[in-house]
């Protein structure tokens, strides 16, 4: 789908010799599809992001983005407390170095291999891609985590709900750090996830889909 976008893009003004009218109906919609491909998250037409785990268990994985902060201690003791594992995506480390997420879908390949480091799992800002995102990713053996429900707490109202009504086995949740409410909101859907019969774990590489 990747080639099969960009493709269609680099050609789509040659159809501006059959009639100008076509011609600026197919160059918008090439650029449409790139948009949507670069802006929707989880949207795999730009390449491959894992969205969920393969499991047979009750089993899910949660994921905290936006650190390191000043509450990272006490989320990883909290999880430790209620015998719950998280991966924490860290800014500087492999959730982007600098979190431009105004301006990730443009930035240019150099710019973008500065940002995404070197870890085995990468986290884009706010899920977005753009055509260069893969082919780095490809290249360092990384992989792009994306989710399966998120509790859009940097929003607010029924985060635990949110999780709730969208989780399953093998589900990715993504949650976040480092605001006033982040430890209680992070501990509440954890009780929530327990209480459902979940265990909180994190997958191995070869489960990741």
């Amino acid at each position: 789908m990747r080639y099969f976008l960009l493709g269609f893009a680099f050609v789509a003004p040659l159809a501006l010799f059959v009639d100008w009218r076509i011609g600026i109906a197919v160059i918008v919609l090439s650029h449409l599809l790139i948009v949507y491909a670069t802006l929707v998250p989880n949207c795999q037409w730009l390449g491959p992001v894992v969205t969920c785990f393969e499991t047979d268990r009750k089993e899910v994985w949660l994921t905290i983005d936006d650190g390191p902060a000043a509450d990272t201690e006490a989320i990883q003791a909290m999880l430790a407390r209620r015998n719950a594992q998280a991966t924490f995506f860290e800014i500087g480390k492999n959730h982007s170095m600098t979190h431009p997420a105004a301006t990730w879908w443009c930035l240019g390949p150099r710019r973008l291999a500065r940002e995404i480091g070197n870890e085995r799992w990468f986290r884009a800002p706010v899920g977005m891609k753009n055509p260069f995102v893969h082919p780095i990713l490809a290249r360092r053996g990384m992989r792009l985590i994306g989710w399966t429900v998120r509790g859009l707490d940097t929003i607010g109202g029924d985060v635990v709900g949110r999780v709730m009504r969208g989780v399953r086995p093998g589900a990715i949740v993504v949650l976040h750090q480092g605001r006033p409410q982040s430890l209680a909101t992070i501990e509440r859907v954890v009780v929530a996830l327990q209480r459902a019969g979940y265990e909180l774990i994190i997958p191995t590489n070869n489960l990741l889909k």
